[in-house]
């Protein structure tokens, strides 16, 4: 029998289980046929309808591997490459906003504001989104992510922040952190400007910007200044532990971002040894000792991802602690696979998924 305190593993059979109040999570039970297999060859644990996206992961991750500082410029470029392009229906501007003391202004990209003139479905204020990017937290930009972030708006019908937070190595978790927390505060000083129900704030992020949101949603249960309604984790990057300390089975991981690659963006973000005892709790959502009282979560990620373990123990955790949480594992997803194959079925599963997430704790009518 399966309930929520049991070891869950990963493998090519859905199986539909409750945690907490938001919904059901859908989990891969595999075996030692998937683990040999997955050893061997990469792909042989990936969804059929995700393979031929695979095999340009596997390729360029080829370029990367290992990863060090020197290639860095490699990796951000080719994140910068893959920007789509922007809505002419969808409004995109950047603004400066104050962080703090010794800390410069930092750039955000607010989409889909009304100027106070509410929304086009109800004619009130809408809800909002702080939105933080992935990048494993050495990479990737809030620029590249506006013409994804405006089918989210336009979607949801609501604004969406995302901060340019500054990468690692060239600064530390402490300083990100800061950044990403007063883009929050921002948007909640400024919901009437910008046509916001400060009421309805979510904060999303994927991969290492799943690890900022996390980070986010424990910072403002602390501080007690911005209530949330809603934190949605795609595939985060929540544990310095995972390929350090822990390591992977065989077949996880081996896609998109590997153990090597999470040591190098953690020990970048951290300034410490990723799974020793010098590193700061304070940068690492799965190091939190307390999470009751944050705001509920969705949580998704791929079942042959790096980060499958670690995302289930933190919906674990969550549930555990009181905090209502959906997740999602979908079989044979690797990591990033949505926006390498947006198209697939898999794809299509986790987007519609999170919207629903989105549009629940928005009060807004099913899609």
């Amino acid at each position: 029998m399966i309930n929520r305190r049991s070891v869950l593993r990963r493998g090519g059979v859905a199986l539909g289980v409750g945690l907490g109040g938001m919904g059901l999570s859908s989990l891969g039970i595999g075996g030692l046929d998937f683990a040999s297999a997955a050893a061997a060859d990469p792909l042989a644990g990936v969804d059929p309808e995700l393979r031929a996206g695979a095999a340009t992961v596997l390729a360029m991750g080829a370029k990367l591997s290992p990863l060090t500082t020197a290639r860095l410029p490699i990796l951000r470029a080719g994140g910068a490459a893959m920007a789509g392009p922007l809505r002419a229906d969808v409004p995109v501007e950047a603004r400066k906003i104050a962080v703090g003391p010794g800390i410069p202004d930092v750039t955000v990209q607010v989409i889909n504001a009304s100027s106070g003139a509410g929304s086009r479905a109800s004619g009130g204020p809408r809800p909002a989104i702080l939105h933080t990017h992935g990048g494993g937290f050495v990479a990737g930009s809030a620029l590249a992510e506006r013409g994804y972030l405006q089918d989210f708006a336009h979607a949801l019908d609501c604004v969406i922040v995302s901060v340019e937070y500054t990468l690692a190595p060239e600064a530390r978790f402490t300083r990100s952190v800061a950044e990403t927390y007063a883009g929050l505060r921002w948007l909640h000083d400024q919901a009437e400007a910008l046509g916001v129900d400060r009421r309805r704030l979510a904060v999303m992020g994927e991969s290492a910007g799943g690890g900022h949101a996390a980070l986010l949603a424990i910072q403002a249960r602390d501080r007690g200044e911005v209530p949330l309604v809603l934190q949605v984790l795609t595939y985060p990057m929540l544990d310095d532990r995972t390929g350090s300390t822990v390591m992977p089975p065989p077949g996880i991981g081996k896609l998109g971002w590997d153990a090597q690659a999470n040591r190098f963006g953690w020990e970048s973000f951290l300034g410490a040894t990723p799974g020793s005892r010098a590193v700061p709790a304070a940068g690492v959502p799965a190091r939190c000792a307390r999470l009751a009282g944050l705001a509920p979560a969705f949580i998704a990620v791929g079942g042959i991802d790096l980060f499958v373990d670690e995302d289930i123990t933190y919906a674990r955790r969550l549930t555990d602690a009181g905090v209502p949480t959906e997740l999602l594992v979908i079989p044979g997803a690797y990591h990033g696979f949505d926006r390498v194959v947006p198209d697939a079925s898999p794809s299509c599963r986790l987007i519609a998924a999170r919207l629903a997430a989105l549009r629940r704790a928005f009060g807004q009518p099913a899609g």
